[in-house]
């Protein structure tokens, strides 16, 4: 899954191609280097940011997703969105899955959207909200509490009508460097709930804190983590870098083959 943030200030690359002319490029780029799934945000959800008004962020993300849709009809797109007004115009224009990253939380229309929507949600765990989830963590067993969340969670889905979820455990979302190399050593017991796992470690701040690095050099530490987290059981890999990462899984099946 490649990322395309339609965004002004995202972590990674700072409103960098944000424009749909630039972004239709790298959409491209990535459909080309091998990627699966376009993901498509218009709020940027880095730690300390504000929610975004609805209307600034369907101005951002729609156009994108239809011209996208227009170029490429047979690619998989998603709407990274926790507005559901979003995801039903979103999928109006040619997004065909639903990636949530407040799992519902922020907007109680979500899961009965997605359900008459009749789209796979991606449904993944946060503690808080962008603006505070990392000022202070905390839990008394990070992979306990994350794996009950997204049980419960995965039952109100079912629960709405959704048939298709896919299960994020949210790195770096309300988690400390240790909550989160705890949650990736243990990610494989995840597999128990009988969901497709995702996993979004690309240049986040576990990676840049153990190497001390910015994201702008942390694609080596994020392909480390992408190898490790197949073979923990992720089906799905979030990324900046599709190139590296489908190389990643080219050599993951050779090792397991």
């Amino acid at each position: 899954m490649g990322i395309l943030n339609a965004t002004p200030d995202s972590f990674y690359n700072k409103g960098r191609e944000s424009d749909a002319n630039g972004l239709l490029k790298s959409a491209e780029k990535m459909l080309k280097d091998g990627a699966a799934i376009i993901d498509i945000g218009g709020a940027s959800t880095k730690p300390g940011q504000d929610l975004v008004n609805t209307d600034e962020e369907l101005q951002r993300v729609i156009p994108v997703i239809t011209a996208i849709h227009n170029h490429f009809p047979d690619a998989w797109l998603s709407i990274d969105t926790y507005n559901s007004r979003v995801a039903k115009e979103a999928i109006h224009s040619g997004a065909a899955i639903v990636n949530d990253v407040s799992g519902g939380g922020f907007d109680s229309d979500m899961l009965h959207t997605v359900a008459g929507l009749q789209v796979p949600y991606i449904a993944m765990h946060m503690q808080g909200t962008p603006k505070d989830m990392q000022l202070n963590p905390v839990y008394d067993d990070v992979v306990t509490e994350v794996y009950q969340y997204l049980e419960k969670l995965c039952l109100e889905c079912e629960e709405a009508g959704i048939t298709q979820v896919i299960i994020d455990p949210g790195f770096g979302f309300g988690k400390t460097v240790a909550h989160n190399f705890a949650l990736l050593r243990a990610l494989h017991a995840f597999n128990t709930l009988g969901k497709p796992i995702l996993a979004g470690l690309s240049r986040k701040s576990m990676i840049c804190k153990a190497l001390k690095v910015n994201p702008e050099h942390a694609l080596n530490g994020t392909t480390a983590l992408n190898m490790v987290a197949l073979q923990q059981g992720a089906n799905i890999l979030r990324v900046h870098d599709v190139k590296e990462a489908v190389e990643v899984v080219k050599l993951y099946r050779e090792l397991v083959r």
